[in-house]
């Protein structure tokens, strides 16, 4: 099956990856960490925008789960000689693969791609569009932490209107029944929004925050910053913060960052899970990948 947004997965199967997110999580715990759920099936990696961990957590939940791992160096690929990118897609088809994670620039671009070929087509990130294994490994890790995301209050902080980060995880929050808040600077803030952009209520009484990054590659024209103003007027700060709720804790989806839009020392405070996100990437790709290629037979084994 394809998975290209949150919303191609049905209750039963987002339940399923939620489960199955912690049993790899704690699988990954142990010395031994391969198993043969995706022996002897071909999954290629086809990245056309930079990437770390959303690149290495794919690469080592395919190999984890036994497969056989191909990464697309997109720039030394024929695209740069004029070649389509669904030429490309039907030429990987072509060699028989059973799933194509792919990264792409272009809004939408996932959609062209699975309607054209017949490998399962895993969307890492198209554009400003949607991230679907983030918002997945997010709503995993605050369910991990808290044991439910029904009736937390989260707050979504930084670059709204350029993040694919905040369209996914906003609606898997919201359809699992949290309390979303989506703030930041005006010119950051989704067209036609009419909630607040106020970081300082929107972190008050929260269970979790998130930040993003300004995406400033995807920038008409500059914010006219100076060095310290974002993380003074719209970052997160230790006195942001000490408005949170007990026992909140902060999240981040990188690339991080410090010193913009969160204070470096809490990033790495007590209250950070941010790594723990990192972690429970490889996880959740593991179950993503198992169901696109193994479906309906994950859910039901």
């Amino acid at each position: 099956m394809h998975i290209i947004r949150p919303s191609d997965l049905s209750d039963d199967q987002l339940d399923h990856l939620l489960r199955e997110a912690e049993h790899w999580l704690e699988h990954n715990r142990g010395a031994d960490k391969r198993v043969d759920r995706l022996a002897g099936r071909s999954i290629v990696l086809a990245f056309f925008e930079n990437s770390t961990r959303t690149l290495l957590s794919f690469d080592m939940a395919a190999q984890r789960l036994g497969a056989m791992v191909t990464t697309l160096p997109a720039g030394q690929s024929s695209l740069a000689k004029g070649e389509t990118l669904i030429d490309t897609a039907l030429t990987i088809d072509a060699m028989q693969v059973d799933a194509l994670v792919m990264r792409h620039p272009e809004p939408g671009a996932p959609d062209t791609v699975a309607e054209t070929i017949r490998a399962a087509v895993v969307n890492a990130g198209d554009g400003t569009g949607e991230h679907p294994t983030q918002g997945l490994l997010d709503v995993a890790t605050i369910h991990h932490h808290f044991g439910r995301v029904d009736g937390l209050k989260v707050a979504i902080c930084g670059d709204i209107r350029h993040s694919r980060v905040a369209s996914s995880t906003h609606a898997l929050l919201e359809r699992l029944g949290a309390d979303v808040t989506l703030a930041g600077p005006a010119a950051l803030m989704p067209e036609g929004h009419d909630g607040a952009d106020g970081i300082d209520d929107a972190v008050a009484g929260a269970d979790v925050v998130m930040m993003l990054r300004i995406q400033r590659e995807r920038l008409a024209a500059d914010l006219g910053d100076a060095p310290g103003e974002y993380l003074a007027r719209y970052g997160l700060t230790e006195k942001r913060f000490a408005t949170a709720a007990p026992g909140a804790v902060i999240m981040h989806p990188g690339p991080m960052n410090r010193g913009v839009e969160i204070l470096g020392e809490l990033a790495d405070s007590e209250h950070s899970l941010i790594t723990a996100q990192v972690e429970m990437g490889v996880a959740m790709r593991m179950a993503v990948l198992d169901l696109a290629i193994n479906e309906p037979a994950a859910v039901t084994s």
